[in-house]
């Protein structure tokens, strides 16, 4: 019985965090003064860079400029860019002090001359009405607003992603983080006025952050400028890494441990049920000959359905994994003990070819 109540108050603390606070879908473009600039930092994203540009194409609000920032690519992502006819910038040596990214996207800012930014990861996919939807979110948001996009996956390997993908969206959509004065943004998709971007001096005020997003939304809010975070389903996706697992293992251990020093206690305390319970429930497979068996059993089909529903919401994960979600814990572990020894031991972090110290600097 002890179990069983383990595993289901694990399982509620999950219901309690989900909250589906989705894009609505507008349909009418919004014809007001203020100019879009859409600011892209892409490093290596030959593959993924086609599928944003071509979803920016077919928008039914034509932004006023489009900025891909080409940082240092060893492919053809700069060529690509060129082929739309945009502006593509050359990303200049990367200064001591500067993390990749922040760079890439403050020389954008200094090309841009917009009234509002729109920062977007390469990988991202809109739906056509998705900017003139963001840009009415932030309209009623009066703030900064970030989203964290729909994942696709199409390989195995990318699915192994699900509690990742979900503990992610526990964490920027949960109800416990709103008064949090250290709430963070997505990174991969945020729209800013621009006298609010220049109101807390942008990424040059996060320079040297690892996790620039969670560190500016934590600016945003000591200068009075509300954020608010929203789920892209049914109008941002992303694909996160088409690559390879290799990257995939980069990508999430690099601010898998860093991250959870901005969340507030009053969520880090239900996800950890939800973790516990989610992990408890799978050593079904352990004790399956023992009187323990039937209430494990209980629980895994529990957070079995539970995944079921909360994915709809969250991205494309398949049958097998969400039906063997033992796997995607056992990634997900992998992943936290990764990030740990990078951050403990090597004090640096990799993605995409470069070092970065835990502190801000850059090998």
């Amino acid at each position: 019985m002890w179990l069983l109540m383990v595993i289901g108050v694990g399982c509620l603390s999950g219901f309690i965090l989900f909250r589906k606070n989705i894009l609505t879908t507008y349909h009418e473009p919004i014809h007001g003064p203020e100019k879009l600039s859409i600011i892209i930092p892409a490093r290596n994203e030959e593959y993924n860079l086609r599928f944003l540009l071509d979803s920016l194409q077919s928008q039914t609000l034509t932004p006023y400029e489009i900025i891909v920032v080409d940082d240092f690519s060893e492919d053809r992502t700069k060529e690509i860019a060129e082929s739309y006819g945009i502006k593509v910038i050359a990303n200049s040596s990367l200064p001591e002090g500067w993390t990749g990214k922040s760079w890439a996207v403050w020389n954008g800012y200094l090309q841009a001359s917009g009234d509002i930014f729109a920062f977007l990861d390469a990988d991202i996919r809109l739906k056509p009405n998705a900017l003139t939807s963001l840009l009415k979110a932030r309209e009623l948001s009066k703030g900064v607003i970030s989203v964290v996009p729909f994942h696709h996956t199409e390989k195995l390997f990318e699915k192994l992603a699900l509690i990742m993908n979900m503990l992610g969206i526990f964490t920027f959509t949960s109800v416990f983080e709103r008064n949090n004065a250290k709430k963070g943004l997505y990174g991969s998709c945020i729209l800013a006025l621009r006298q609010d971007y220049e109101k807390v001096n942008g990424h040059y005020s996060i320079r040297s952050e690892v996790l620039d997003d969670l560190s500016l939304g934590e600016k945003f809010i000591a200068a009075g400028i509300p954020i608010t975070n929203y789920i892209g389903y049914g109008l941002v996706s992303f694909r996160m890494y088409p690559k390879g697992i290799k990257s995939e293992i980069e990508g999430f251990s690099k601010g898998a441990v860093l991250s959870t020093s901005t969340i507030s206690p009053r969520t880090i305390i239900p996800i950890a049920l939800w973790v516990i319970g989610l992990i408890i429930s799978e050593t079904v497979f352990i004790f399956a000959n023992t009187s323990w068996f039937m209430p494990l059993l209980i629980g895994y089909l529990l957070y079995m359905f539970q995944l079921f529903y909360f994915i709809k919401y969250v991205g494309v994960f398949g049958i097998i994994i969400p039906v063997f979600h033992v796997v995607a814990t056992v990634f997900f572990i992998l992943i936290m003990l990764y990030s740990i020894y990078q951050v403990v031991f090597l004090r640096h972090v990799s993605w995409k070819g470069r070092h970065i110290q835990v502190g801000g600097h850059r090998d």
